[in-house]
């Protein structure tokens, strides 16, 4: 996982509640209007997902160079003429649109490669693919200590049982720079990220995980101890125009 280049310094993971039967309706409008016309004021779009366990959720992530950048970048697009034209239709969609986390990757370890160079078009049909993010919490920083117990002693493991993480990201604590968008503040996580051809492939992982004699004596005891609440999982598929699939 070391020596990655980072492409996004600065992420943001997104979850937003709708309003029921509205997702498909917001998947529509955000994969037509609102990807190249963020990318266009400098702001890297990772993916866009369906929420798995959640038909009534929306999660994207997107990337920026630094906080200054991200925000001339929201300032740009959130002012501008695409976002104008059809914030009253995309807001129509949402109940919330504040659990926002504002992440950074581990240092030392590796956040989101670049995406990959062209994305399909509108109407596309959705990949096969999933990706499962796992956040992890507890009441003070993640600090070295636990990233290298993580990509130690967790990743082997997880690896080993079909989930070998593409990005680890931790909570980056600078003031939001764009406060018209709020973000979760006072909070420590760490988010780490997987790819799976299939849902078969997702649940042999966590099939295998459970079963794991050294996940369950070797990694969880230790990593429960310093967590101050069990893991969250977000099982996501991404849109036909995700990066991430």
């Amino acid at each position: 996982m070391t020596g990655h280049s980072v492409q996004c310094p600065i992420v943001e993971l997104r979850q937003y509640t709708l309003h029921p039967g509205q997702r498909e309706v917001l998947i529509d409008l955000f994969d037509r209007e609102f990807v190249e016309t963020q990318e266009a004021v400098g702001i890297t779009i990772l993916g866009q997902f369906r929420d798995l366990d959640d038909l009534d959720r929306f999660v994207w992530l997107r990337g920026f160079n630094d906080m200054p950048g991200r925000a001339q970048a929201l300032d740009r697009f959130y002012t501008g003429p695409v976002w104008r034209a059809h914030r009253a239709e995309a807001n129509a969609t949402m109940i919330d649109s504040d659990d926002v986390l504002l992440l950074r990757p581990v240092p030392g370890y590796s956040g989101f490669p670049a995406p990959a160079i062209g994305r399909p078009p509108a109407g596309a049909p959705a990949p096969p693919s999933l990706i499962l993010a796992t956040i992890y919490q507890r009441d003070r920083p993640f600090d070295k200590a636990f990233a290298d117990f993580f990509h130690q002693r967790a990743h082997p493991v997880l690896a080993k049982t079909g989930a070998t993480p593409m990005a680890s990201l931790q909570s980056e604590h600078a003031p939001n720079t764009f406060p018209a968008l709020p973000v979760r503040t006072g909070e420590n996580v760490f988010v780490w990220f997987a790819r799976f051809a299939d849902q078969t492939h997702l649940d042999d992982h966590l099939r295998r995980l459970d079963s794991s004699h050294q996940w369950q004596t070797d990694v969880l005891p230790d990593l429960s101890a310093t967590l101050a609440a069990p893991p969250q999982r977000l099982r996501l598929a991404p849109t036909a125009r995700s990066s991430l699939r």
